[in-house]
């Protein structure tokens, strides 16, 4: 790990306001010009209804998404639709430099189709691979982020920046994700994890165990972890 910092929250309204607080930062730092990779999930969404008040102008941002299921935009699923709602829809931005996943079309296509918005709308590169600014980021109870799953073939890809995911077991079962190259190459990212379900696997995936896809972010330019206090369970407790 290059950098790896984690900041214990006392609950979801301040981890709201933490996460919204290094977008923020990073607008700032990059004068406006920034290409920010959403998470999708209930987690984010407080963050985003955050960064849609501000009132900024978002014409020289980037807007990509780290997962998509593979449902029309109007369903109640749909990662697109709940970034729409909680801040797309509310800002100034130019609707080309949103880069929605397209979960109305195959996986193969939606996918394919993820990668080409990135590579146009990100320029940079690290190590091949398109570097973006800021990425945000959830985390499962067993460890999953975006739709990186355990023990899922897509953690071992090597070639595509999106593949599809297909887990029989969750209620949308297609799905398409970023993948671990991409998000090894950003330049910062941003982990979300919050409820005391999920704090076995947030103490595993700071130390690296590859068995928990979030902890293979190990070799990334910057991870940040903003975790609440029932997420970071004994953590929080240390003196």
């Amino acid at each position: 790990m290059r950098d790896q910092r984690i900041r214990v929250v006392a609950d979801r309204p301040e981890l709201d306001h933490a996460a919204a607080g290094l977008v923020l930062q990073a607008l700032d730092q990059a004068d406006g010009r920034l290409s920010l990779s959403l998470a999708g999930g209930s987690t984010p969404r407080g963050a985003y209804e955050i960064l849609a008040a501000e009132g900024r102008r978002w014409d020289g941002v980037q807007l990509l998404f780290g997962d998509e299921r593979m449902v029309p935009p109007d369903h109640p699923a749909s990662n697109d639709r709940m970034a729409r709602e909680a801040l797309v829809d509310r800002i100034d931005i130019p609707p080309e430099n949103v880069h929605r996943i397209r979960g109305e079309l195959p996986p193969w296509t939606a996918a394919a189709g993820a990668e080409a918005a990135l590579h146009t709308a990100v320029p940079e590169r690290w190590e091949g691979w398109p570097s973006i600014d800021l990425v945000l980021l959830g985390m499962g109870p067993e460890g999953h982020t975006a739709s990186l799953f355990p023990e899922d073939p897509a953690l071992d890809e090597r070639v595509r920046a999106y593949v599809p995911v297909h887990r029989p077991d969750l209620p949308q079962p297609d799905r398409v994700t970023i993948t671990l190259p991409v998000l090894l190459a950003a330049r910062r990212v941003v982990l979300l994890v919050d409820g005391e379900e999920k704090a076995p696997a947030l103490v595993r995936a700071l130390a690296g165990d590859p068995s928990v896809p979030a902890g293979r972010l190990v070799g990334a330019r910057e991870v940040v972890w903003i975790a609440t206090q029932a997420a970071a369970g004994r953590m929080s407790r240390r003196p």
